[in-house]
């Protein structure tokens, strides 16, 4: 079976990561996968939430959007959905399992993942490109004495899965994931442990 844009059913699509893309962030990428394209940035902020004052430790969150006319038709500014607030909680919690944040001290890292085209995996393209920028900013921590040592205990990466017209398939497209009888996200380190399927 051939897919829309000629790959095999076990395929990915073209990754290309282009680091430092923002140059005031403390660490950014722009990510390509296919015509999915994403801007990932890393920014720290010397607080942390309430919840964790006067405990020396930090944070990691996240923020996800997707910009206008990142897809067919134009989606308002202002408008965060649930799906959008989903996976913001998906790119925070798969970051946040492979960071020490006892390490950190009481600092937030926040990723902002802007979606400037959407094609499909943009949750996971946000979480690898997150990582990319996430570990670009922890040099920079380290480069200005503010941490001692990265802090990230593992690689980290994410894909899409899914079943469309009853062939199992690799990183679906828009077209793939909008017609797919079934589709999931895994998210996993380089050793191999799954951290959210």
């Amino acid at each position: 079976m051939k897919r829309e844009d000629g790959r095999t059913p076990d395929q990915l699509r073209r990754i290309k990561i282009t680091r430092n893309f923002i140059k005031y962030a403390e660490g950014s990428c722009l990510i390509e996968v296919g015509n999915t394209r994403v801007i990932c940035t890393a920014s720290v902020e010397k607080n942390v939430p309430h919840f964790l004052r006067n405990t020396g430790r930090g944070w990691l969150t996240a923020e996800y959007r997707m910009l206008p006319r990142a897809t067919h038709t134009r989606t308002s500014r202002d408008r965060v959905s649930g799906r959008t607030m989903e996976i913001q909680r998906l790119i925070g919690r798969a970051l946040r399992s492979i960071v020490d944040l006892d390490k950190i001290g009481e600092r937030t890292i926040t990723i902002d993942c802007d979606v400037i085209q959407a094609n499909g995996g943009t949750r996971t393209a946000s979480i690898t490109g997150g990582f990319v920028a996430l570990v670009d900013c922890m040099h920079t921590l380290v480069r200005r004495q503010e941490i001692e040592a990265l802090c990230v205990s593992d690689l980290l990466a994410a894909i899409s899965v899914g079943s469309w017209q009853g062939t199992p398939l690799l990183d679906l497209t828009y077209l793939e994931d909008s017609q797919a009888d079934v589709d999931m996200n895994v998210v996993m380190t380089e050793t191999g442990q799954f951290v959210e399927i």
